[in-house]
């Protein structure tokens, strides 16, 4: 019985293997559908490269000052003397710096910044600037300059005029505070259309939060110096008198130096300055994604076109 010999090194078809020499054959096929859509997608990434208007950052490098002392270290030092006694003192908390970081961000600063400055127009209603008056536009759908009325369109609970919790929202948005994990400088960015605005800022930022820290450490200070006096009218110990007295005393110094300080908590090594290059948008960037996704996109469509919806009896790599 004659056999033909079998050609074991023949390779298997699989009905869903992919044909290299096809797919190319296909997107070859389709070239010019391949470059129109790629053509348009980089025309419209220009497009809307040029659109987007300039966003600038202004940004300031601060240095935590903690050497304050408070009630907190001296706390630790007489707090078993104290304890004899029979007499607890307060211990302290985190850092100043991160509750200043904290504060910087917490809702009601920013609602207070807002409301105190009265920025709640560029925030929310700006549309674009002018260098040549250092002018911010506002978009009339949210605010009408001539009425000085607010004209946005908005569902209940909401109100024509922003929130504090709208400006809130938005403030988040711009503003960006970071920390030095080797240095421990922090540095605050806040970023705007108008780079004026942005540099002003920054700057009223940093002078509220160093105002509002030395406010609520001599406004801690003293609440210590009533606490200590009236624990010192209490003990009949001279040596728990020295320890008081000596507490006063530090709780006094620190009064003292917080209002001496203009910059109580941070330090500014690098101001915030007017910003002369937008940070945003990076047209180059949109305009070479715009155009990828373009050609990545076109294609995919030609494969879809050829392998999803071929006619039904088309040869194979035709």
């Amino acid at each position: 019985m004659n056999t033909e010999p079998v050609n074991t090194n023949q390779r298997p078809y699989y009905e869903d293997e992919i044909d290299l020499r096809e797919l190319f054959m296909v997107l070859w096929k389709d070239k010019l559908w391949i470059i129109g859509i790629t053509f348009i997608a980089a025309v419209l990434s220009v497009l809307v490269a040029l659109w987007l208007p300039n966003i600038y950052r202004a940004e300031a490098l601060l240095a935590a000052d903690e050497e304050g002392g408070g009630l907190a270290g001296l706390a630790g030092q007489y707090g078993g003397l104290a304890s004899l006694a029979g007499i607890s003192l307060p211990s302290g908390g985190s850092s100043e710096k991160a509750v200043g970081i904290a504060t910087l961000q917490s809702r009601q600063f920013i609602a207070d910044f807002v409301e105190r400055h009265d920025i709640l127009l560029p925030l929310m209603a700006a549309k674009s600037f002018d260098w040549s008056t250092e002018e911010l536009s506002y978009d009339k759908k949210i605010y009408d300059v001539d009425t000085q009325s607010w004209t946005r369109e908005v569902k209940a609970p909401l109100t024509p005029k922003p929130s504090a919790q709208e400006a809130d929202e938005q403030f988040r948005e711009i503003l960006a505070v970071s920390e030095d994990s080797e240095t421990g400088f922090v540095t605050i960015s806040v970023e705007h259309l108008s780079p004026i605005v942005a540099q002003q800022w920054v700057t009223w930022m940093v002078s509220d939060l160093n105002e509002e820290m030395m406010l609520d450490a001599t406004a801690e200070a003293q609440q210590s110096i009533d606490y200590l006096t009236d624990q010192l009218k209490n003990t009949q110990v001279v040596a728990l008198e020295e320890v008081f007295y000596s507490l006063i005393e530090e709780q006094t110094k620190t009064i003292m130096l917080a209002n001496s300080r203009p910059e109580y908590l941070f330090k500014t090594i690098d101001p915030a300055i007017v910003p002369e290059e937008e940070s945003s948008p990076k047209r180059a960037l949109i305009c070479v994604l715009g155009t990828l996704l373009g050609g990545m996109l076109s294609v995919l469509w030609v494969l879809i076109r050829h392998y999803v919806f071929k006619p039904e009896g088309a040869v194979q790599g035709s």
